[in-house]
């Protein structure tokens, strides 16, 4: 296990392989994915660059201040590179969408390496039910930033109630934002 402590971060724990839960958020929780537009290219733009970088997606969810993944790492990489990359490509093309250069717009992420089967299945839920969490559809299905819609159609339904089944309520992961969407694109 690789352990990294930053004096401005949470302790980070890279371990090959392994299930992760990401959560990063804006600088001071601003909501400058507040559109349809910015939405879809913070969400393109973080999961293409894990699936580039050799990560495995098992869940998602993008709101306008803040995104959780859950994800499996490669045998090889860490955290850093790839949310340095990530992060950097999201501030360059949203700054340039905003006439905003230079503006920092990530400010941090925490991640936890899921070590047993009933942590991954309650962050699983946790995650996919976020945007219902955070009060913007009743339904994560009908949600198109996150990956509830997805993981009905590409799990069996007997994993799916498996994973529904798990309480998230208890769930402890930094997710104290507020939400704003709006679906005027």
């Amino acid at each position: 296990m690789k352990e990294t402590d930053w004096h401005h971060a949470p302790l980070h724990r890279f371990v090959p392989g392994a299930v992760h839960m990401v959560t990063a958020s804006t600088l001071n929780k601003e909501h400058i994915f507040r559109d349809n537009r910015r939405l879809s290219l913070f969400m393109r733009i973080v999961l293409d660059g894990f699936v580039n970088a050799g990560w495995h997606l098992h869940a998602w969810a993008f709101l306008s201040n803040h995104y959780h993944l859950i994800v499996q790492a490669p045998e090889a990489g860490d955290f850093s590179s790839v949310l340095r990359d990530v992060h950097s490509k999201v501030a360059l093309d949203v700054n340039r969408m905003d006439e905003t250069p230079k503006r920092q717009v990530m400010y941090q992420f925490w991640d936890r390496c899921i070590s047993y089967d009933n942590s991954y299945y309650a962050r699983m839920n946790y995650v996919i039910k976020n945007p219902v969490k955070h009060g913007i559809v009743e339904d994560a299905r009908l949600y198109p930033y996150c990956s509830a819609a997805w993981f009905e159609r590409n799990n069996r339904k007997s994993f799916c109630r498996r994973i529904y089944s798990y309480k998230c309520d208890k769930v402890q992961e930094p997710d104290d934002f507020e939400v704003v969407w709006r679906s005027d694109g």
